[in-house]
């Protein structure tokens, strides 16, 4: 798991780049802060673009190849825009730094009902601008128990949970005994591809969780990702589940 912590750290330092003009040398500087939720997507002999919603476009102009090479992964990015220079994207940016959060993919509800390796330990959605659904991805921050014992937890979205609503999913979480350290929380992305399509409209995507005080439910506006065309071709998506 890549813990908010981690993340936190690594944004303690200030981010500069140099630039150079006519005169003389000048820096800027980034606050240590994020200011965007993206989703990294690489193209085949061309670089890498980030999806910012589900119709932005932004151009990296100071990465040639994403730092994540052919895996696509939703990430945190801190960015200033700057002047266009590629119209195949809807902005060009320059990047200050960029981390990527655990991205999976969802898992279909088993045909035998049997979840169990999937846990049923608890957790809390916590109130942040990065709950989102967007761009075929279902993104959250949510809390939970954190021991020190080096154990991995495991967190998956399940789908298919209620036959009368296919645009129900269930978040499960499975501490392996790790249940009794402090509170802190993580970032997961999960890609909604079993999903069915939405035919461009906006629906209702209820997510269910056990949490520490009973069963709870949160609805998100969802539509079905579209397809981007860039440089003059349809995207080449590719998924990560780099992470257990």
């Amino acid at each position: 798991m890549k813990f908010l912590v981690g993340l936190v750290v690594s944004m303690a330092a200030v981010f500069s780049f140099s630039s150079c003009n006519d005169d003389d040398t000048y820096v800027w500087y980034y606050p240590p802060v994020p200011n965007a939720l993206v989703t990294v997507k690489p193209i085949d002999g061309a670089g890498f673009y980030m999806q910012l919603d589900d119709s932005t476009t932004l151009y990296p102009v100071n990465m040639a190849a994403s730092p994540y090479g052919d895996k696509e992964v939703r990430a945190l990015v801190c960015y200033r825009e700057v002047e266009q220079v590629n119209d195949y994207y809807t902005k060009s940016v320059e990047v200050s730094w960029i981390d990527s959060i655990l991205t999976k993919m969802s898992v279909p509800y088993p045909a035998d009902g049997d979840v169990a390796e999937y846990g049923d330990d608890p957790i809390e959605i916590v109130r942040d601008w990065v709950n989102i659904a967007e761009d075929g991805y279902l993104t959250l921050r949510f809390r939970t128990r954190w021991g020190n014992t080096g154990v991995a937890h495991y967190v998956n979205l399940l789908t298919g949970v209620n036959p009368d609503d296919p645009y129900e999913v269930e978040f499960k979480h499975n501490a392996f005994g790790d249940i009794n350290g402090m509170e802190g929380d993580a970032l997961v992305a999960f890609r909604l591809s079993d999903l069915p399509d939405t035919g461009g409209k906006t629906v209702k995507l209820t997510l269910k969780y056990k949490s520490f005080t009973g069963e709870k439910k949160v609805q998100f506006d969802y539509c079905s990702r579209k397809p981007t065309a860039v440089a003059g071709s349809i995207e080449r998506a590719v998924y990560s589940s780099r992470v257990k």
